[in-house]
């Protein structure tokens, strides 16, 4: 059961981390059932407190994910329009042409609803644009680097199973 969970492990800690890319798969949660895996192998050295300080991590990142663009959008000058043009943007990228969509959707979204809020004004609905952009990067980002840590955290917990095994092999 230990090979099957720790496979399970790491093949879902790279989808969280291919899923911090594309929206539709939350990549740190992804990232954390993978680690719960681990977790429950009869090796692993994972203890509990960590395994919660990891979901807190989990869940905060994942929050922040959701509310950033919009909160970007209106730190960058925006209106409600631009952060709800923003978050369909984000929305309709995922089916346009990912994923250079899913890229430019949360700022095509923003330059759009800030356009139908105040057309006058295209200056700086490109600036919120760049501001929903911004949020985009800064959220994948974020993401990435907390799903490497725990594909890191995975792997350390593997690295003296691997070599024990390998050592049995080859001994």
């Amino acid at each position: 059961m230990d090979i099957f969970l720790s496979i399970v492990a790491l093949l879902l800690a790279l989808t969280g981390i291919v899923g911090c890319f594309i929206p539709v798969v939350p990549g740190p949660i992804v990232s954390y059932a993978g680690l719960l895996c681990a977790y429950f192998c009869s090796y692993s050295k994972i203890s509990t407190a960590a395994l919660c300080i990891w979901l807190v991590a989990t869940i905060a990142v994942t929050a922040a994910d959701y509310f950033l663009p919009a909160y970007m959008t209106r730190l960058f000058g925006g209106s409600r329009a631009g952060a709800l043009g923003a978050t369909i943007g984000a929305i309709v990228g995922l089916f346009v042409y990912p994923p250079l969509t899913i890229i430019l959707g949360p700022f095509v979204g923003a330059l759009i609803g800030e356009l139908i809020h105040d057309h006058r004004q295209i200056g700086k609905a490109l600036y919120v644009g760049l501001g929903s952009f911004l949020s985009f990067l800064i959220g994948t980002g974020v993401k990435l680097i907390l799903s490497t840590c725990i594909l890191l955290r995975i792997c350390i917990d593997l690295v003296p199973v691997v070599s024990d095994w390998i050592g049995s092999l080859c001994g």
